[in-house]
């Protein structure tokens, strides 16, 4: 079978047997692949294996694989290390809000359909999660996701009756109707939740942005943000994404604070 080269991001990790790990990982050129790395753990007489010791979450390498669309799994055969992110190991919001950012990815998208732009917006994004522009950073990436994937809500007008929205102190979501419900509206819709409306303008400001496709400049004309602001805007994705899915998020809780029992400790 003829091989394939990408880079790649890894995504998510199962450990299979002792020596062999399952990998979720992202390509810039082959979008989602399911490999398997056989003996990624396996020691030689000169030392690690061919995949250095094995994948981490998170990991950007230089991948070759075997690539049949039509089989479930692939076989990694060759990974080099290009970037391992240590810095965001330093700090546990950094590392939660990156796997989140790759439960998503995961998530949102077909397995084989390329997104070039938004893998480079990935690659670009995680470095700046490990900075004090960690906040803004993922809220930018998470709208720009979702709008990559056709899963942004409708943040502009009324979902129920199209005007637009924002003219009273209260905003209103609703995760059935998929978008903003305004204050005539809103006695309709029983799954409403209310939030503060310069929430809504916040987002509104964020998406209307030029995006970014590399490192530079990616955070710099973003406001800066807190978690008192994005925390409430992150719940309403989540339980809109969850709602759209029909599924539950694994890491949602962690980034909005309801996992994180031991605080925002390094991780070593």
């Amino acid at each position: 079978m003829a091989l394939a080269r990408d880079r790649c991001v890894c995504l998510r990790k199962v450990e299979y047997s002792e020596t062999s790990q399952i990998l979720l990982l992202f390509g810039r050129e082959h979008g989602l692949l399911r490999v398997i790395a056989k003996g990624a753990h396996r020691k030689t007489k000169v030392g690690a294996s061919k995949f250095g010791g094995g994948l981490d979450l998170l990991d950007v390498g230089d991948a070759v694989f075997t690539f049949d669309p039509a089989k479930e799994l692939n076989i990694l055969t060759e990974w080099d290390l290009r970037e391992g992110h240590l810095e965001l190991r330093r700090s546990l919001r950094a590392v939660y809000l990156a796997q989140y950012a790759a439960e998503l990815v995961a998530l949102l998208f077909q397995e084989h359909d390329p997104h070039p732009s938004l893998f480079d917006r990935t690659i670009a994004m995680l470095p700046e999660l490990a900075t004090s522009r960690a906040e803004e950073t993922f809220l930018n990436f998470e709208l720009d996701l979702l709008r990559e994937s056709g899963y942004l809500p409708e943040l502009t007008s009324c979902a129920e009756c199209g005007l637009p929205a924002g003219d009273y102190d209260l905003a209103y979501f609703s995760a059935n109707r998929g978008g903003v419900v305004c204050r005539n509206c809103e006695g309709r819709v029983p799954d409403r939740l209310a939030f503060d409306l310069r929430l809504l303008r916040l987002i509104q400001g964020v998406l209307r942005l030029p995006r970014a496709n590399g490192s530079a400049g990616l955070a710099q004309r973003l406001p800066r943000l807190t978690r008192h602001q994005t925390d409430p805007i992150n719940r309403l994705l989540s339980e809109h994404v969850e709602h759209t899915l029909g599924r539950r998020l694994r890491l949602s809780a962690y980034v909005l604070g309801n996992g994180e029992r031991q605080g925002d400790r390094g991780t070593g």
